[in-house]
């Protein structure tokens, strides 16, 4: 949760536009961070071995230390997860299709268009062990310029708000986290296109609620990501290109373990899985 990981490039001056592509998936104490309980459950329970620090993971990234973009990823559930007898031998749909998520950098390009050497950080709230993150910088060149310019006109980045409220008595309880997050930034690029103004808007809500009964054997999680882009283009003489890309990614899980006579037990698992963009 503190690591921040550092890729340092340099770009070419005739750069007119930039957005950065970014790959998440997340394995190991946190391949199921969406029913990870919150530390305070696990001290008063004198639990080991459950993986903890709540149920909230986002990930940031950050130009020169400055952040300029976040992703709060969709919960995949990989084969055989939540349960090792549902998606087997059939994989579950999108597990070979993690999604990628574009954070527009051409606002930033007054920055970084000086023929030096700059730093793209990544790094992921509240992470355990393991998340892979990667990227692609997509960069668009003015084949009729050797050099374009521009300039940062506003940037806002707003820090992540998360409250959490814990009722819980042994080792059941409920427990709801709720989050927020908005970065917003405006820059222009003068090219031969002219004076193109550029506006990256991302708006982030969340929401998880926790239930823990039968002493933390049924658990269910009922978890809401709203995560809104916008970016708005402005040519000197014709009208704005909009783009919006606004998705939900709610989540359903209900577990139970039941001991049964024999040293038999059952299994209940129940799974609502959503990927919505428009």
């Amino acid at each position: 949760s503190t690591d921040t990981q550092l890729k340092e490039f340099e770009i070419p001056q005739n750069a007119y536009r930039a957005v950065l592509e970014v790959y998440v998936s997340f394995h190991e104490n946190d391949e199921f961070w969406y029913s990870n309980v919150p530390n305070e459950y696990i001290a008063a329970n004198n639990l080991s071995g459950t993986p903890g620090n709540g149920p909230f993971r986002e990930v940031v990234v950050s130009l020169d230390g400055e952040v300029v973009g976040a992703v709060w990823p969709f919960t995949v559930i990989f084969t055989g997860g939540v349960n090792p007898l549902l998606w087997r031998p059939i994989t579950v749909i999108g597990s070979f299709d993690l999604p990628s998520y574009d954070i527009e950098i051409t606002p930033f390009l007054g920055k970084i268009l000086d023929g030096k050497s700059h730093k793209f950080g990544f790094n992921v709230t509240n992470a355990l062990n393991v998340w892979y993150v990667d990227a692609n910088l997509h960069l668009w060149l003015d084949k009729q310029s050797t050099k374009t310019e521009g300039e940062l006109s506003k940037h806002s980045s707003l820090p992540l708000v998360v409250s959490l409220v814990s009722d819980f008595e042994g080792l059941n309880g409920t427990f709801l986290t709720m989050a927020g997050r908005s970065v917003s930034s405006t820059g222009w690029v003068k090219s031969s296109y002219g004076n193109v103004t550029t506006d990256a808007i991302q708006v982030f809500h969340y929401s998880n609620k926790m239930v823990m009964r039968n002493n933390g054997n049924t658990q269910i999680v009922n978890q809401t990501i709203h995560f809104n882009d916008t970016v708005n283009i402005r040519p000197p003489s014709s009208s704005i290109h909009s783009m919006s890309s606004n998705k939900t990614f709610p989540l359903y899980l209900y577990t139970d373990y039941l001991e049964q006579a024999n040293e038999s037990y059952t299994f209940i698992t129940n799974v609502e899985l959503g990927f919505i963009e428009k």
